[in-house]
């Protein structure tokens, strides 16, 4: 079986645009390439999973979500590093829909998809939902947060390590795996 790092997008990968729904404004931190590339090359699966409700809220459509996507992994790929895959949820929060985070259909489809073992599997993120996404699929989680004060005690699902970036992701997970 595989072994994956499934990654937010916003916040975690690159800046975090209330509802980005223009290509131009999407813009991946300067580490997330060099991240990717280490993860992948310790042997993960790099998966992108990201809630995209503006689609229903009509600020944008799947078709400009695409070209943000088709953006994305222009900018990777002239680092020499790719996705594995993007899933995304388009569904309004009030839709109750089973592919929503932290609801855990996204990452189970995935592991269908590339034959996952969750257990040896990560979760990053930046927000609660991330972090029980994560641990509702079985995974190991880190929060990224800017200070520690964004973690809050009282989340019903804590995460494995708090870190700054996704580069310190990549150190602690090579010392986990080590």
């Amino acid at each position: 079986m595989n072994k994956a790092v499934f990654l937010d997008r916003d916040g975690t990968m690159a800046e975090d645009v209330n509802y980005c729904s223009r290509p131009e404004d999407f813009e991946l931190f300067p580490s997330t390439a060099q991240a990717i590339k280490l993860f992948s090359d310790m042997g993960f699966k790099v998966i992108v999973v990201t809630n995209q409700s503006g689609i229903a809220r009509g600020y944008f459509t799947q078709d400009t979500l695409t070209e943000i996507h088709s953006k994305m992994t222009r900018e990777l790929a002239k680092e020499g590093v790719r996705l594995d895959a993007i899933y995304y949820c388009p569904h309004h929060p009030d839709d109750n829909c089973e592919c929503r985070k932290p609801k855990p259909k996204l990452i189970l489809q995935a592991a269908k998809d590339f034959d996952l073992d969750l257990a040896r599997s990560y979760m990053v993120g930046d927000f609660q939902s991330d972090i029980a996404l994560g641990k509702a699929a079985g995974c190991k989680t880190m929060l990224i947060a800017k200070e520690k004060s964004e973690v809050h005690k009282d989340w019903a699902d804590q995460p494995d390590a708090i870190v700054c970036d996704l580069l310190e992701v990549v150190k602690i997970v090579q010392r986990w795996e080590g």
